[in-house]
């Protein structure tokens, strides 16, 4: 896949940097090569390899989903200048 010098313009752009014509041209060459690169990955056949997050095998740990307040509501309301009924009191700012 080709890069063309517009295509190097607005990326630059996009990316908020400024470049010289000379480090157009340069980075011109260099994307195009990098997508040639990721061209050639695509023509590897990698049906028969199954999807993985790390090189060796593990299962992950996992503890029963249950819902709990943390049970340290009180231990945090007490930091609280003002409560009420179990809730943080603040002052009123709409109207």
């Amino acid at each position: 896949m080709s890069v063309d010098r517009a295509t190097v313009r607005r990326i630059a752009r996009l990316a908020r940097l400024a470049i010289t014509e000379e480090e157009a041209g340069r980075l011109e060459h260099e994307l195009s090569g990098i997508l040639d690169w990721v061209a050639q990955l695509d023509e590897i056949d990698t049906s028969a390899v199954e999807p993985m997050t790390r090189v060796a095998a593990m299962t992950m740990k996992q503890r029963k989903d249950e819902v709990t307040d943390g049970f340290c509501a009180a231990d945090i309301l007490k930091n609280a200048p003002e409560v009420d009924d179990g809730y943080f009191v603040v002052p009123k700012i709409v109207e």
